[in-house]
C-alpha cells in the first residue's frame, strides 16, 4: 500500500453519471483524497480538445494519478484497491471469489449499464417523450437477472465487494428509470435496500442518483 501522502490524485467526473459515483463511492471507503474536476456532460465538456487529450473516448470517470492517467470506472476501482486499500477485502485475491466479483462487473457493463442508457439518452438527450418497449425490456431483464444474483447479503456471497459498488450505482439509477417492485424481486430489492443504507451510499450515490432521475422526469411526457 502506498502512503497517501505521497500521492496526487484527480478524477475528472459529473455526478449524475453511475459510473462516476460507483468510483466516488469507493474513494470514500478507502478514504483517499482526491481533487476534483468537473466535466459537464449536459454542456458538452467532454468534448473539448483538452479533455479528448486526457481521455480520447471522452467518457467519466478518469483517474490521474501523478502522471498515470485511466478511464473506465472498474479499471479505476480495481486500481485504486490494488495500490491503495489495506486489505483485498472489496476485491479479493482468492480466485472463485475473485472470479464471482468480475463476473458480476462485467454484469454491470454488458448488461446494467446498457440498460440505463438507452433507457435515458434517448429522452434526455435525443428528445423522446417516453420509454421505448426495448428499454423497458431492458431495464426488466437487468431486474430479473439481478435478483437471481442477489441471494445472499452482497451481490458475490457474504462479503461486501466493489460489485455492489459498482452495481448498485448503477441499479440505483436504473430504480429512479422503473422502482424495483419488491414483489417481483424481492432479492434485488432487499440488496438495494442494504446497499442504500451504507454511509457511502448516502454521502456519494444518493445526491447524483437524484439529480439523474429529476433530469430525466423532466424530459419524459
Amino acid at each position: 500500500m502506498i502512503k497517501l501522502s505521497n500521492m496526487v490524485l484527480t478524477l475528472y467526473k459529473y455526478n449524475l453519471s453511475p459510473p462516476v459515483r460507483s468510483v466516488l463511492m469507493l474513494i470514500e471507503h478507502l478514504k483517499l483524497p482526491v481533487q476534483f474536476v468537473e466535466v459537464n456532460f449536459m454542456k458538452g465538456e467532454q468534448f473539448t480538445e483538452e479533455y479528448k487529450k486526457i481521455n480520447p473516448q471522452h467518457t467519466v470517470p478518469t483517474l490521474k494519478d501523478d502522471d498515470f492517467i485511466l478511464g473506465d470506472s472498474h479499471a479505476i476501482s480495481s486500481y485504486l484497491i490494488t495500490k491503495y486499500a489495506k486489505d483485498d477485502s472489496l476485491y479479493p485475491t482468492e480466485p472463485k471469489l475473485r472470479a464471482i466479483v468480475d463476473q458480476r462487473l462485467h454484469f454491470d457493463c454488458g448488461v446494467l449499464f446498457p440498460a440505463i442508457r438507452n433507457a435515458f439518452v434517448p429522452v434526455v438527450i435525443l428528445g423522446a417523450k417516453k420509454l421505448t418497449d426495448d428499454a423497458i425490456k431492458k431495464i426488466t431483464s437487468a431486474y430479473e437477472f439481478t435478483d437471481k444474483f442477489a441471494t445472499k447479503t452482497w451481490l458475490a456471497g457474504e462479503q461486501f465487494t466493489i460489485a455492489d459498488i459498482c452495481c448498485v450505482a448503477t441499479i440505483s439509477s436504473l430504480n429512479e428509470i422503473i422502482p424495483i417492485d419488491a414483489q417481483k424481486y424481492p432479492h434485488l430489492y432487499a440488496w438495494f435496500k442494504r446497499c442504500s443504507e451504507l454511509d457511502i451510499y448516502k454521502k456519494k450515490n444518493a445526491p447524483g442518483n437524484k439529480e439523474l432521475g429529476e433530469t430525466f422526469r423532466s424530459k419524459s411526457a
